[in-house]
């Protein structure tokens, strides 16, 4: 990781490293707030994943599309919305990005080509084939990003899009957040084969299996991965992950031990990434403290918004329903 470290400005860095502090922090205050009984509804937490979306997300270009399903909070961040906006949604409040009317599971924000959270499982890869689709008929020279997880494999959805994308070369990359459980059910258990890229080699699709843990690791097979879906169709990046809270707040987490949780724990991504950058002699233990710092503070301010913003006006029920016609 030396190299990848030494091709990035300081500049960069630190933005990675506060992007991925602030998704932690973001989620641990969901979750107090859940608790609380300030968020309603359902809430997935992203904590553990964290080098997944930065990594990945550091590397698009504007103009590319990203979609996700509803472990999205981090998605959100890393598309550049604010903590502000994110907050505010999950406390349904009018200030929120999708105007308090979407939650946790339906964040989106269109200006910055992020396409939402999808609440139904494997729903939302039809939808990425089809904003390709979209890209490459009118020529514009985009990559539609597309964020699901293992369990999202098993259904029918799936093959139906990843054949199609094949079919007609879109570009589109297709990236599974393996976090090795599907709600509560192990990949073993639910697939046939455990290398859930190996389901690409059926359509003949590219592809490429990245330990999630490491974000410069999942920067750098991103890059190439966006480059071949760029060049000619669409590419398959899974990535290996964790997830350290359970699949929901509602979860018991009786299907894994707390050994096995532990084990992964030890191997937190913004603990190896600050590994690098101190070892690398980067970036210092007091300049990544300092920014953690400012994350707490930014946190706070996204919490206090939140929660003095105001929730939506009854007549919001009849808005954002049909596409308003253009004069």
């Amino acid at each position: 990781m030396t190299d990848l470290i030494r091709d990035l400005d300081k500049a960069e860095l630190l933005r990675m490293y506060h992007e991925m502090v602030l998704v932690r922090r973001l989620e641990e205050r969901s979750a107090a707030l859940y608790q609380e009984g300030k968020i309603g509804g359902f809430l997935h937490l992203y904590i553990g994943q964290e080098a997944v979306g930065t990594g990945v997300l550091s590397v698009r270009r504007p103009e590319d599309r990203v979609i996700t399903a509803y472990r999205d909070h981090g998605i959100a961040i890393s598309c550049g919305l604010s903590a502000r906006a994110v907050m505010a949604e999950l406390l349904g409040k009018a200030t929120g990005a999708s105007k308090g009317k979407g939650g946790s599971m339906h964040l989106a924000d269109v200006e910055r080509n992020f396409w939402g959270g999808h609440a139904i499982v494997g729903a939302h890869l039809p939808l990425a084939a089809g904003m390709a689709l979209a890209d490459k008929y009118r020529g514009r020279p985009a990559v539609t990003l597309c964020f699901f997880g293992d369990g999202a494999t098993n259904i029918g959805y799936f093959h139906e899009a990843l054949n199609l994308s094949m079919v007609w070369r879109l570009p589109v990359l297709w990236i599974c957040e393996n976090n090795l459980y599907g709600m509560g059910t192990s990949v073993e258990r639910a697939s046939a084969v455990q290398d859930i890229r190996q389901k690409a080699e059926g359509y003949g699709m590219p592809n490429n299996r990245v330990e999630g843990m490491d974000v410069l690791a999942v920067r750098a097979a991103g890059e190439n991965a966006l480059a071949a879906a760029r060049g000619d169709g669409p590419f398959f990046l899974e990535i290996v992950t964790y997830r350290f809270r359970g699949h929901s707040m509602g979860d018991p987490e009786r299907y894994r031990t707390t050994a096995e949780v532990q084990k992964w724990q030890e191997n937190d991504p913004i603990g190896i990434f600050r590994g690098h950058l101190v070892e690398a002699k980067r970036l210092t233990g007091k300049e990544l403290d300092a920014e953690e710092a400012g994350v707490d503070e930014e946190m706070e301010d996204a919490v206090r918004f939140a929660e003095a913003s105001p929730n939506p006006a009854p007549e919001e029920l009849f808005r954002d329903i049909y596409v308003e016609p253009v004069s």
